[in-house]
């Protein structure tokens, strides 16, 4: 099959085409599909395993179904990697030499590409007596401090960065800081945070109670729930995080509650695990489903729906045995439950197709009705799978009981009643950034479409830039449909025109019908008022949700959902009003001292005939620049706003002198990093020549209102599906 776009292929080429140091690798997708297939129909019986070859390679024909990354990239490569995505490590004890002994578990689980998530409720709080030593405790973040030095000691030795959920519960006494941490923008880059919030919790702020703080037993000291959760919002408002799980209804829908407590997820969420859990994902594409799209009588083949299903959940179960795992304790878990996650992307294309506006109530409709087929076939699927294979051995009849099932059809629980079920949890939504780029630039999971089309800047070998012009698949598949005619502005929402409320109905209906969590991002303007924000979590409390993650623009992570500046009323000179979009330059600056080249982006704005400096941006992968270089950032635009002579803001910074030393650079000493800085301003403003300015290298910008990338430098960092996501170079994190 053919690439819908360059970029997919590109996508395929980094990530998931097997190329071995010798002998011949994937020359296609479509060999890449074949290769996953054989490897997966392995764990079929020898005279029916070319029979369900061929079926999974079928599936995997025309991306309507997408196994997970790590299945894609080492499924039939003999590499020593699982195939798993993700695991919450065990239980950690409050002893020195277990903490650091599950800390080399999650670094093994890491190395063959795993994220992990971790509960660090049981560690005993700061400043609580070590008996036996005469010593105080340092407290369960401290600890967090080391495996976020492992995760990015493990990630410089691979090749693909690491992720973690860190959780702690809303009772534990150092539940404060906790929830302050990510304010220091240094620390804890390679978690996600979520607070576990108990339905206890939820009662006592429904009532303004107090709400004691708890470790072992014993109680440390009470607090206003009012306030810890005003404490709690405040922080993910300022910093979008940490997020919420509702911890409570987690365990209380799990169908597996009779033999097991869950108290984290993984790093993105989708997936609450007990101790030693993983998760194995894949996804069935909505968008490739759809018959006759934006034409009259659009609809997804309900029929190929519930094929695909049955399909997938056997794929999904077949990996369980084919897959290696970092621990035997995770191996362990896994073949005694045999959970799988079976979700969805592509759904807002889907419902655009069928000229559904994501977020209305034909939206909600359609969804429920998609994953009710999905629900139905997968249950009647691993039921079949359970009669000819066995059930997963800790399968217990009193799970027809259980919510999920309770609610399925009279014909399907029969069928459980009769066999059992071979998977103990089916369906789960992952969020899929990176293979719905593969399938064609589909909308991601359950997520609205982000953006319809954007340019991505390619660097070359030669340091030459390529343009590319990206379109999501709806929009590609509406200039084919429709020509020229202008897309109607009531059906095309995106994030940016989506209203909370919008995320939540969304979020809250699929929950209902998905067995484990959905990882989703409530995106928010960066105007919402703070207690609208706040009510964004009780609302989706009271829908049902098991988690929360919201995203407003913010100084910490970055403008992702950019709107245009309000024009300041003030005296002469007054603020000038920002566009949505600017023009600019971005400076590639290597300073010798660093590691990493610190990237320096300059915005202008156009006053008549003129064109003047209005905004900078300074950023690097080296952190310890980024507190002094925010402020820089944010004084010396607002000095550009302000408008008139601003030739003094270089010369100001080329006379700080760095007490270190500074470094010569193109045979000129430059005092310090500051000072280089102020040399691109400068030579930004055509105050001097280019030799004057150092090593300096100009790369070509698009309009950026976005957070720059970290591994690329280029303003085009997204947040999806509590994921960062670069528009340009396709770097991801979860973390």
């Amino acid at each position: 099959m053919e690439f819908a776009v360059p970029l997919a292929e590109e996508i395929w080429t980094a990530k998931y085409r097997f190329v071995p140091p010798s002998g011949k690798g994937d020359a296609s997708f479509e060999e890449s599909a074949a290769r996953v297939a054989k490897a997966i129909a392995q764990a079929e019986a020898p005279p029916v395993r070319k029979h369900w070859r061929a079926r999974f390679q079928e599936a995997l024909a025309d991306f309507r179904f997408i196994p997970a990354g790590r299945i894609l990239a080492g499924a039939g490569t003999d590499r020593s990697v699982t195939l798993f995505n993700c695991f919450v490590m065990g239980t950690i004890p409050d002893s020195l030499s277990g903490i650091f002994e599950h800390l080399r578990e999650a670094a093994l689980t890491m190395q063959q590409g795993g994220g992990v998530g971790m509960d660090f409720s049981t560690i005993r709080p700061n400043g609580s007596p070590v008996l036996g030593v005469g010593a105080d405790a340092s407290g369960p973040l401290s600890f967090m401090d080391c495996w976020d030095s492992m995760c990015r000691t493990v990630h410089s030795a691979g090749q693909r960065r690491g992720a973690m959920m860190g959780c702690l519960r809303i009772d534990h006494p150092d539940i404060e800081a906790f929830i302050d941490a990510k304010r220091d923008a240094a620390r804890f880059r390679n978690f996600n945070l979520s607070v576990l919030v108990t339905d206890a919790f939820m009662s006592a702020l429904g009532s303004d109670g107090e709400w004691p703080l708890v470790f072992a037993g014993t109680t440390y000291r009470t607090v206003k729930a009012r306030e810890l959760w005003n404490r709690l919002m405040r922080a993910t408002y300022d910093c979008a995080e940490p997020g919420v799980i509702f911890v409570d209804r987690v365990n209380q829908q799990n169908n597996l509650a009779h033999c097991e407590k869950i108290s984290a997820s993984n790093p993105c969420g989708e997936q609450m695990l007990p101790p030693y859990g993983a998760c194995l994902l894949g996804s069935i594409n909505l968008a490739r489903l759809v018959d006759n799209p934006f034409e009259e009588g659009a609809a997804l083949d309900e029929n190929l729906l519930g094929e695909l299903t049955r399909t997938a959940v056997r794929m999904l179960d077949n990996v369980i045995d084919i897959s290696r795992y970092p621990l035997p304790q995770q191996e362990e878990e896994a073949k005694a439950k045999r959970r799988i996650g079976l979700g969805i992307t592509g759904l807002a294309d889907a419902l655009l197709f069928c000229g559904a506006a994501y977020g209305s109530r034909p939206a909600v409709s359609l969804t429920q009705s998609w994953l009710g087929i999905i629900k139905r076939e997968a249950y009647r699927a691993s039921a079949a799978l359970a009669a000819e294979k066995g059930p997963f051995p800790l399968y217990d009849p009193a799970m027809l009981d259980a919510p999920n099932l309770m609610s399925l059809d009279a014909e399907t629980r029969a069928l459980i009643a009769e066999h059992g079920l071979r998977n103990g949890c089916l369906t789960s939504v992952a969020p899929t950034g990176t293979t719905s780029l593969l399938a064609g630039n589909v909308s991601s999971g359950i997520e609205p479409v982000f953006a319809y089309s954007y340019t991505r800047h390619i660097r070359q070998a030669d340091g030459s830039v390529r343009k590319e012009a990206v379109e999501d698949y709806a929009m590609h598949a509406w200039r084919r449909v429709k020509g020229d005619e202008a897309p109607p502005e009531a059906l095309f929402v995106s994030a940016q025109t989506l209203s909370p409320s919008d995320h939540l109905t969304m979020q809250a209906a699929a929950q209902a019908l998905i067995d484990s969590s959905i990882s989703k991002t409530v995106n928010c303007p960066e105007d919402i008022g703070f207690e609208d924000f706040a009510d964004i979590y009780i609302e989706g409390y009271h829908l049902g949700c098991k988690g929360l993650t919201t995203y407003r623009p913010n100084a910490v992570t970055g403008s992702v959902l950019k709107v245009p500046e309000k024009v300041v009323q003030a005296e002469e000179p007054a603020l000038a009003p920002r566009s949505e979009a600017l023009h600019g330059t971005t400076y590639k600056l290597k300073w010798p001292d660093s590691a990493h080249a610190v990237y320096v982006t300059i915005n202008d704005v156009q006053q008549g005939e003129e064109r003047r400096p209005f905004e900078i941006f300074v950023n690097s992968k080296n952190m310890e620049h980024y507190a002094w270089t925010l402020g820089l950032t944010r004084m010396i635009s607002a000095v550009f706003r302000r408008g008139g002579d601003v030739s003094f803001v270089p010369e100001e910074l080329k006379a700080v002198f760095d007490p270190r030393g500074g470094a010569w650079m193109q045979g000129k000493y430059v005092p310090s990093l500051l000072a280089a800085i102020g040399g691109v301003i400068e030579r930004h403003l055509q105050l001097a020549p280019a030799a004057e300015t150092g090593d300096i290298v100009p790369e070509d910008h698009a309009p950026a209102p976005r957070a720059c990338c970290p591994q690329c430098g280029a303003a085009a960092l997204i947040r999806k599906e509590g994921c960062n996501n670069c528009l340009d170079c396709g770097y991801s994190k979860c973390g």
